[in-house]
């Protein structure tokens, strides 16, 4: 079943970034040859117009044939024809599938918010012994309602304000039995990690959730907000997450590739429809930015070429690109074979 939703989930993300560049194509005048999911032999084919539509054998990606995109194709109408285009609309054709990829990605967040979203009550579950929260008179059951007058919804807020205020005395309303009280609790500073293993000193009360849940639905409305701040952040993380790669402060094990999307996929799947649709935009959010990465034969790689031509009011050399195009292929042939890589060793890695 993992396969099955993978390919779902794959062939969807796949059809939303070529989408993406079908449509500004088509907006800007270009002639589309083809539309293609997937790589390699053709399964399934039909020509609507000027333009055939393919289902490929490896579904690992796709492809916008356009008239007039390669150096030795013979140009016949100059206004249909990509590399005739102006610079901008070049760059608009280019980047407009890694946007719809973070379109995609919004709408997708934006079902989930709407659907409405399991959160965990701020009820305390357990409270370990001598710890600040312990000491303070805090016992399981308790509902914490407010810390320094800040209301609080869920156990996520509550930790997040409690981890960012070490060594600090707070004011903490709790509901108990039905009555309000007031305990003051001086979080321990204790010394984590964060999503990148770097050291970092958080607060700690010394308490575990109660593991009681509340369905939450945004307005359409909140929702589209609530969705778009998301996308920002996860493009935000990525980003990050890229440069401390680089810095080598987080390593290369967390790069995954196919095997480690077709697991994850299989388990959100299972998880219910909220997981999917998640795990489906961060997904899409990844292969946007991915795709902007400035390595030539990726989008960002055409898009770099592109402003370097305006810039200089004269294409790049068909050498230079050719270079450039096969030192691309080969860094990504080189990252793929570490995912993959990655990927075998997280499956012979007993848990």
């Amino acid at each position: 079943m993992s396969l099955f939703y993978a390919i779902i989930l794959l062939g969807f993300l796949i059809f939303i970034h070529e989408i993406g560049h079908f449509l500004a194509a088509k907006l800007s005048g270009v002639r589309v040859l083809k539309f293609s999911i997937g790589f390699g032999p053709k399964i399934l084919g039909k020509r609507i117009g000027e333009t055939e539509y393919i289902l490929s054998a490896i579904p690992l990606g796709g492809y916008v044939k356009m008239y007039g995109e390669d150096a030795v194709d013979e140009i016949i109408d100059e206004k249909k024809s990509f590399k005739h285009q102006p610079v901008y609309k070049r760059i608009f054709i280019v980047l407009a599938g890694p946007l719809f990829n973070i379109v995609g990605a919004i709408i997708l967040f934006w079902v989930v918010f709407v659907y409405g979203v399991p959160v965990l009550k701020s009820v305390v579950g357990e409270v370990v012994e001598n710890s600040p929260a312990y000491m303070a008179g805090l016992q399981q059951g308790d509902k914490i309602i407010e810390i320094e007058g800040q209301k609080i919804n869920n156990w996520f807020d509550m930790a997040q304000l409690i981890q960012q205020n070490p060594d600090k005395n707070l004011t903490f309303k709790i509901e108990r039995k039905g009555e309000l009280k007031n305990l003051s609790i001086k979080p321990e500073a204790k010394e984590s990690k964060n999503l990148f293993g770097e050291r970092i000193l958080v607060g700690q009360i010394g308490i575990k959730p109660a593991e009681e849940y509340f369905i939450h639905k945004e307005t359409p409305l909140n929702a589209m907000n609530k969705s778009v701040q998301k996308c920002y952040e996860i493009v935000e993380l990525t980003y990050l997450t890229i440069i401390k790669i680089f810095q080598r402060v987080v390593s290369t094990e967390v790069i995954g590739g196919p095997i480690l999307i077709f697991q994850a996929a299989g388990k959100t799947a299972e998880q219910g429809l909220v997981s999917f649709l998640s795990f489906a935009a961060i997904i899409s959010i990844n292969l946007g930015i991915l795709n902007l990465l400035p390595i030539p034969v990726l989008d960002g790689g055409h898009i770099l070429f592109f402003m370097i031509e305006g810039i200089r009011r004269k294409p790049l050399s068909e050498r230079f690109i050719t270079i450039s195009q096969k030192i691309g292929i080969a860094f990504i042939i080189a990252l793929m074979m570490l995912a993959f890589y990655n990927d075998i060793l997280r499956l012979l890695t007993p848990k």
